[in-house]
């Protein structure tokens, strides 16, 4: 009888003893958090270098959907560039252009890196990443959200029959950088019937169907205009302008433009 009772004290403390270590564990794990959650200040521009023809472009491609679908409330900016050189492995990238390949080449001698592939992201032009590298490039942003930008671009457009006329003001730190447009569709699917992804129905987010980059004005007021592409949707592309350094392709500025209201003093000489 004594023997059952002692028994029974030492699993009624083993009991609590194993409850204890588990409510202390529950307060000591640390939760995760996601890295664009608090941003700060500052912005992010996450460039991605991707291609219908790249089998390992797929999982790059949905993290950019994933980091799109976060942007909402933060300086964000997801654009994908469709390169050109995998054209020639079996399938012609519906979005693909010689002009975004040249960007990326760009960056290339901008970073000093020794080769572009794909896929591979670029952050604010500073930083690359393979572009399926969720958590390095979610510290990235979050890097970046969090540090204070040294230059600011406003833009407005007014949309005619064929073109945007676009007006901007651009301020702080502007000397030596370039305006770049970037008129973006937000969303589109394909049905790859040749080449690496073979069979695939691809889903794409903030693909760059048009790029263009103008000298800033002295004074950082003027008016630029874009012709629209043939397939231009209003309610489906948008447009977005960064600041860019013409010697580093450090981007130092970056904003989504609004429909013309006349809330920038626009100089009419430019």
């Amino acid at each position: 009888m004594k023997t059952t009772r002692i028994l029974g004290l030492i699993n009624f403390f083993i009991i609590i003893a194993l409850s204890i270590t588990a409510f202390a564990a529950i307060y000591q794990t640390p939760v995760k958090k996601p890295a664009v959650a608090n941003p700060g200040k500052g912005f992010a521009v996450v460039e991605l270098f991707t291609s219908e023809g790249c089998s390992s472009c797929p999982p790059a491609d949905e993290l950019m959907a994933r980091l799109e679908k976060e942007s909402a409330g933060k300086e964000l900016f997801v654009l994908a560039y469709h390169v050109d050189y995998f054209d020639r492995l079996g399938w012609k990238d519906t979005f693909g252009s010689p002009e975004y390949s040249k960007r990326q080449v760009q960056y290339g001698q901008w970073l000093k890196l020794p080769q572009i592939y794909t896929p591979q992201v670029i952050i604010n032009g500073s930083n690359e990443f393979i572009g399926s590298e969720e958590a390095s490039i979610r510290n990235a942003i979050s890097a970046q959200l969090n540090t204070k930008a040294t230059a600011e671009i406003k833009l407005q457009s007014h949309l005619s029959e064929k073109s945007f006329k676009i007006h901007y003001q651009a301020s702080g730190a502007i000397k030596g950088n370039n305006l770049v447009i970037v008129l973006v569709q937000k969303s589109a699917h394909t049905n790859v019937s040749r080449g690496e992804n073979e069979g695939k129905t691809l889903s794409h987010v903030q693909i760059v169907r048009k790029l263009q980059t103008e000298k800033l004005a002295e004074d950082g007021i003027g008016t630029v205009s874009v012709t629209l592409p043939k397939a231009y949707h209003e309610k489906e592309w948008e447009l977005i302008g960064l600041l860019q350094n013409q010697s580093t392709g450090q981007l130092i500025a970056a904003s989504k433009a609004t429909k013309f209201e006349s809330t920038i003093d626009v100089n009419p000489h430019h």
